[in-house]
């Protein structure tokens, strides 16, 4: 089973007790939290999109100011007197399944990169720091890994680490390979056929073998084994002859994991959280306007971490769960409960109070909690359907940021419905709307080439098997000359003009939920197992609790030209 990526950020030293522990809660903590819950508004993930760049519903001008990406004025909420307006584009919620939010009763959320939005410019710069520190002091690694920089806009989610080979691929939906580097150098059109092309059995590209980077905290170890693989190669044998790409990949995580454990990570960025965590002021009141609309809210995270001035906004914590086995109903895990007052963690019966060692009766502390938040740790999905009284999972959105631990298990194991957050989206449709006139450009030119090539195609028949006289086969040899100057032409013109394309989103890897013509394997995952996908949570706060969510209508390729205008 793989384990969710995430580290144990600002993590409060909750211990695993037989009967009770205290848990220190560093002060630092608490600002981090909030910083990232009631602080001013989120870092958008591209630049902003200027007056003419935005489009909203039906196209129409915009007229209503957005938040300030400072803070500058008040959050537009759906449920404020100002709410109900157009969204910018960048703010939208996509669907690819209808969902009724009457029917759901509990909305849960994840915290890393969901609540909590870092800034991976020095949130994931920090990580990878500490990585490379760990790899040369604790793993052996020359030192001159110290001097090495980290690029945190090269990698991006969706790509596979071929661990094995020393590769990072992008891939299609049908997990074709289209893009791949060997480190840093890019692999001729050759090398990846006779790599990954040339094979009786198609490859599934999933682990032992392979890596996913499915999260924004996979980022700088992605970007650091790239850098090791150019590195092992231009010094074979520095490192250690013995140590192939996997054993160096394996080192990787396990550099990462220790930054995450040693306490380092955690104790720096709760000392300075406004450098690592990105603000956003729509989020407490998103949470009022969901417990107001008469759902209860639930928070569920891998981190061992938690603040005490905002649980008002929650109904149940649970901290350290251990995604995504969380989501397994035959999930044995003991459930802790966390005092509020002393932080001590108590046992419990399946979330019931029980008496604890040393007591006849459960403690008189637990009083009156049913009209506040429960905070616990460990336990099983299980537990928290039993806590928050859920008779069906269909009655559950969970949203979070990770595919496989947030997304993938907990609609594809219980069938809650799911949101995803992809904080990259919104600078990804802002340029698609600014492109919006190249792309029609791309798709003439496609279309002038396949006409071309059935020209092309029809001469050549004729040449061969039809009977003409000797003038009209040079005329058609001639004019076959013609057509192919034609196709280079204009397939030339197209591969570049696609080529400028992709790289107004990323300069290697292109738009992040398309590879070519085709949606990437990322952008197939969010189609199989969100049925909602967004920018950031906040964005919930923009639209009606009781929103009736409806995807826009499929089409098959035989539909698209005789679709009615």
């Amino acid at each position: 089973m793989r384990i969710s990526k995430k580290p144990v950020s600002f993590c409060l030293s909750f211990f695993s007790p037989t009967v009770s522990s205290r848990i220190p809660i560093h002060s630092g903590t608490r600002r981090a939290i909030r910083a990232a819950v009631s602080g001013a508004s989120q870092l958008q993930a591209g630049h902003p999109m200027d007056e003419s760049h935005r489009t909203f519903v039906g196209d129409k001008s915009p007229n209503v100011p957005m938040a300030s990406s400072d803070g500058g004025h008040k959050p537009f909420i759906w449920s404020s007197s100002e709410g109900g307006h157009d969204i910018d584009i960048g703010k939208h919620i996509f669907c690819n399944r209808s969902l009724n939010m009457k029917n759901i009763v509990s909305v849960g959320f994840d915290m890393d990169y969901t609540l909590a939005q870092y800034k991976p410019e020095t949130f994931e710069s920090l990580a990878y720091e500490g990585t490379i520190k760990n790899l040369v002091y604790n793993l052996g690694y020359p030192r001159e890994l110290l001097d090495w920089s980290f690029d945190w806009k090269y990698m991006v989610r969706g790509l596979v680490l071929d661990k094995r080979r020393g590769n990072i691929l992008k891939m299609d939906r049908h997990k074709y390979v289209k893009v791949a580097y060997h480190g840093f150098r890019e692999l001729s059109k050759e090398e990846k056929v006779g790599t990954y092309g040339n094979t009786l059995l198609r490859d599934s590209f999933d682990e032992p073998d392979y890596a996913l980077i499915d999260t924004l905290f996979s980022l700088a170890e992605a970007y650091l084994f790239a850098q090791l693989v150019d590195f092992q190669d231009r010094n074979p044998g520095k490192v250690s002859e013995r140590v192939d790409y996997a054993h160096m990949y394996k080192d990787v995580r396990a550099a990462v994991d220790l930054c995450h454990r040693d306490g380092t990570l955690n104790q720096t960025v709760a000392k300075d959280p406004e450098r690592y965590i990105n603000k956003d002021t729509s989020i407490v009141p998103m949470l009022k306007m969901l417990r107001d609309s008469g759902r209860s809210t639930f928070l569920v995270t891998n981190s061992n971490r938690m603040n005490f001035d905002w649980l008002q906004y929650f109904d149940v914590v649970i901290t350290g769960s251990a995604k995504p086995g969380f989501f397994h109903e035959d999930n044995r895990a003991n459930l802790f409960e966390v005092e509020h007052v002393s932080g001590m963690l108590f046992n419990t019966d399946n979330g019931s109070p029980m008496p604890q060692v040393g007591s006849a009766s459960p403690r008189l502390s637990l009083k009156g909690l049913n009209k506040m938040c429960r905070v616990f740790q460990g336990g099983s999905v299980g537990h928290l359907h039993k806590l928050l009284s859920i008779e069906s999972s269909s009655q559950v959105l969970y949203v979070g940021d990770h595919i496989y631990g947030d997304i993938l298990r907990s609609k594809k194991v219980l069938g809650w419905r799911t949101m995803l957050v992809v904080s990259e989206l919104e600078r990804e449709v802002e340029l698609l709307w600014k492109l919006r006139d190249t792309r029609k450009q791309l798709r003439l030119l496609r279309n002038q080439r396949d006409f071309i090539e059935d020209k092309i195609h029809r001469v050549k028949w004729s040449l061969k098997f039809e009977d003409v006289d000797v003038d009209e086969k040079h005329k058609m040899s001639s004019a076959l000359d013609e057509l192919e100057s034609q196709r280079k032409q204009v397939r030339s013109a197209h591969q570049q003009a696609q080529r400028e394309c992709h790289q107004k989103f990323h300069k290697v890897w292109g738009q992040l939920m398309k590879t070519g013509y085709q949606n990437s394997r990322f952008a197939h995952q969010v189609e199989r197992f969100a049925c909602l996908y967004t920018s950031q949570v906040s964005n919930l706060s923009l639209y009606s609790p009781d929103k009736y969510y409806r995807p826009s209508e499929d089409f098959m390729p035989h539909e698209f030209d005789i679709i009615p205008i």
